[in-house]
């Protein structure tokens, strides 16, 4: 482990700037406790203490950078109701150029509500919109990328699959990196698995891996894995693959190399809740950073450890950082 050439990385993440093309969302959190069920039917009664509330899904990953230390331009669209101008609030409070955040007036802003107990969480309830992006505003969105493309150091797609990313904006993020050589690293949805192709890097979970590629079933052995990710690096020309297992781990695959395996760093594991939002965001900002691929996966498993350690959408900040680094390099 070569912690200095890591440290120096990290602090090179406040010089790069990434533009996140993505859906965004709202993470509510009610927290709560339980101490009785309901005479009304067979469920716990929660007592509400306090309740959250966080960008989710893009926001989270332009949240994610800003926290590391670098610079985030979002793009994304809203509906024209209180939620959405209250992401935007957020998210300029954050310190990511809202610039690119455009309003659909035939759009609702998507929310998720989590009810937690005792640090559990309970239920989920999603309220939301996946229709298409109206033709007007999809206009504004991709002059607004390809106006802002040459000011960045890397691009982002946060694809969660609500409309947002269509195949031929994912056509004109990928130009445009490969016209400006910076890179392009997608954080997947199996709608469009296919459309990803000549990227720098995708971070598919090993579920999103196997439904992309249209498998029966999930991969169960290492070899299964390892000929998954052969597969998606031969099927979409991506110069990586990065294979994101959960509690295994990480698995990178690259062209002609052998397949780097990373052991998963939490050292304890409250919440999964966009751990993969940190993966993708510390890896963007590592590549543009110059960090081979190996070293930005390395760096962005030990940022998903911090982040699984909190309940809720989290961040993790570049000292959190540095501080996991430490202590796993002191015990060996």
């Amino acid at each position: 482990m070569n912690i200095k050439g890591w440290f120096d990385i990290i602090e090179k993440f406040s010089s790069n700037r990434v533009l996140v093309v993505g859906d965004i969302m709202m993470d509510r959190f009610v927290w709560g406790n339980v101490e009785r069920i309901s005479p009304e039917a067979p469920v716990p009664v929660v007592e509400v203490i306090k309740e959250t509330e966080h960008p989710g899904g893009c926001g989270n990953v332009a949240k994610n950078i800003v926290s590391l230390g670098g610079k985030s331009v979002i793009v994304t669209v809203v509906g024209d109701d209180i939620i959405g101008k209250r992401l935007k609030q957020i998210m300029e409070s954050s310190g990511t150029d809202v610039s690119g955040i455009f309003q659909d007036f035939g759009r609702r802003t998507i929310v998720k509500t989590r009810i937690i107990a005792h640090n559990q969480q309970m239920v989920r309830i999603d309220r939301e919109s996946k229709s298409q992006i109206s033709g007007s505003v999809l206009e504004k969105i991709e002059s607004f990328i390809k106006k802002t493309a040459k000011t960045v150091d890397a691009i982002l797609i946060s694809d969660y699959g609500k409309g947002m990313i269509t195949k031929n904006l994912l056509k004109i993020c990928i130009n445009l990196a490969h016209k400006y050589n910076i890179p392009i690293s997608v954080d997947p949805k199996i709608e469009h698995f296919m459309d990803y192709k000549k990227v720098t890097v995708i971070t598919p979970n090993t579920n999103e891996a196997s439904l992309g590629m249209r498998l029966h079933k999930k991969p169960q052995t290492e070899e299964e894995v390892y000929a998954l990710g052969k597969k998606i690096i031969t099927k979409l020309k991506s110069e990586a693959v990065v294979i994101t297992r959960g509690e295994k781990g990480m698995s990178l695959f690259q062209k002609n190399k052998k397949v780097y395996n990373i052991p998963t760093r939490a050292k304890e594991v409250y919440d999964v809740t966009g751990a993969g939002d940190t993966v993708i965001a510390t890896l963007t900002l590592a590549l543009a950073s110059g960090a081979s691929m190996a070293t930005g996966c390395e760096i962005a498993n030990y940022a998903a450890g911090v982040v699984v350690g909190k309940v809720g959408t989290a961040t993790a900040t570049s000292k959190e950082l540095k501080d996991i680094i430490k202590e796993y390099a002191k015990n060996g």
